[in-house]
């Protein structure tokens, strides 16, 4: 069991840190990019407007956004820009693309380049500042993706405890608003014999 969940990890974490997508704009209305991201974790994204004719290159607005509605990045009439953040808020962490300006008219593609975690990672400066290169660089970049397998193993069993509790609370709460329905059901059925019985001797049928 541990093992499909270190391979299921490992697997959406390789497809998860490093994004690179087409998106298409329409002319109007907007298109967003969401990503799940924990606390204190290195985001670094580029994005470009695909070019189609040189004189009349399209232009786009970009707003990213924190899980809790922060403003991390705004961006307006641009072909080509990039972000750069360190999270401070764990959540859905979600960037905004829509067309500013398309004399052409029709829809608008670009190019979004997405990176998380240990793929937003200059590993060219790490290797000249600690002067290490080919394999050792490799096995660097593996530790590092070890680490931070590590720590989502880390948060998924916090989350599965956390679940585990409230589930164990919510079946005690049932398990007890059972009890108290059927004690309640159990007393109205001996008040009703009870009256059923005095109305009985009233009318002297028993």
């Amino acid at each position: 069991m541990e093992k499909n969940i270190v391979l299921a990890v490992l697997f959406l974490y390789l497809f998860s840190t490093c994004h690179a997508i087409w998106i298409n704009l329409p002319v109007s209305g907007t298109k967003c990019v969401s990503e799940e991201i924990q606390n204190n974790v290195v985001v670094l994204a580029d994005y470009i407007v695909l070019p189609t004719d040189r004189s009349n290159q399209p232009t786009l607005s970009v707003k990213v956004t924190s899980p809790y509605g922060n403003n991390i990045h705004h961006n307006e009439n641009v072909t080509v820009g990039n972000f750069a953040f360190t999270t401070s808020e764990s959540g859905n962490y979600i960037a905004c693309f829509w067309v500013a300006q398309n004399h052409g008219g029709g829809n608008v593609s670009m190019n979004l380049d997405w990176k998380i975690g240990v793929a937003a990672k200059d590993w060219d400066s790490v290797a000249r500042k600690e002067k290490i290169e080919g394999v050792e660089l490799e096995l660097r970049k593996l530790e590092g993706s070890v680490e931070a397998i590590h720590e989502n193993l880390i948060r998924l069993k916090d989350r599965e405890a956390g679940m585990r509790t409230v589930s164990e609370s919510t079946n005690a709460r049932v398990a007890w608003f059972s009890f108290m329905s059927l004690g309640i059901c159990i007393a109205v059925s001996v008040l009703q014999l009870w009256h059923l019985k005095r109305y009985f001797q009233k009318k002297k049928l028993i």
